[in-house]
């Protein structure tokens, strides 16, 4: 499992497992044990997926030293500012049953997200918090959240997968030295993508599945992956995308099925639009 340096130099590993919208807490823990046993060493959770006890307890039964894993988790809107992220932060670190934290990351650019983030940084530099970053931070909210902070986000975690790449994005992250860190790169199947015909034909080339030539090439986009699955099977799979490389002419045959659009939402989550409705924030 190769890892990257985040802008701080702590090692990130490349693949993720994901946890979003495994509610069952059992079917999670097994998940997630699942997920270690195959070779992940990095798991992504956050606050509004309900299933962090789940994850801790994983990591608890997994019998590995803390140090070998990397736990993300992310706080939720209704915890953005300053003295709320204090308060969302014990309270992961107790339900993950952890005393810190790999990565920390403001879910959505939602609330008093300055506040929560001068918090985090407090955090950071008492090292309960290893590396802090955003979660859809389009490029434009991103720039000025950059350079309106003391610390640089370390990572953006965004959308990308073949039918939204991010080609803007991506230059302007490297730009700030934060990484890409890709959820959704298989777009829960939507346009078929596992039946495409274009990702067909250069699986068969590379004689690989449609789903490791995906991440390979979100991998070589420069993204750090988040893959989830429950199927052990699948978890092996997912991993096993580094011992192989696409081509250039593969890479821009991927590059041309980007539409430049977000395929689960226009501008931002029904459900966020939902909530600052409920308590008249303006957006």
């Amino acid at each position: 499992m190769p890892n990257v340096s985040l802008s701080n130099g702590v090692l990130m590993p490349a693949a993720v497992f994901g946890v979003y919208q495994i509610r069952d807490l059992k079917e999670c823990q097994k998940a997630v044990e699942d997920a270690i046993a195959a070779g992940y060493r990095a798991i992504d959770t956050a606050a509004s997926y309900g299933n962090e006890a789940a994850v801790g307890h994983a990591i608890k039964a997994c019998g590995l030293d803390r140090r070998e894993l990397f736990i993300t988790t992310k706080l939720w809107v209704e915890d953005a500012s300053e003295e709320g992220a204090r308060r969302a932060i014990d309270r992961s670190l107790d339900l993950l049953g952890l005393d810190y934290l790999d990565l920390y990351l403001i879910h959505q650019p939602v609330g008093d997200v300055y506040g929560a983030w001068r918090t985090m940084q407090s955090f950071y530099q008492n090292k309960i918090l290893r590396a802090i970053g955003v979660s859809n931070f389009a490029s434009d909210r991103f720039i000025d959240f950059a350079h309106h902070n003391a610390i640089c986000p370390h990572v953006n975690q965004i959308e990308i997968n073949p039918f939204c790449q991010q080609q803007e994005t991506l230059p302007i992250l490297n730009k700030f030295g934060t990484t890409p860190v890709a959820w959704a790169p298989f777009a829960e199947g939507k346009n078929n993508l596992f039946t495409h015909p274009t990702l067909e034909s250069i699986a068969h080339r590379y004689e690989r599945t449609v789903g490791q030539i995906v991440l390979r090439y979100v991998h070589q986009l420069g993204a750090v992956v988040i893959a989830k699955t429950v199927r052990p099977e699948r978890m092996v799979e997912n991993l096993n995308i580094f011992d192989f490389e696409l081509e250039e002419d593969d890479m821009k045959r991927i590059a041309a099925l980007d539409t430049n659009t977000s395929q689960f939402f226009s501008h931002r989550d029904p459900k966020i639009i939902e909530w600052m409705c409920s308590r008249h924030i303006e957006h």
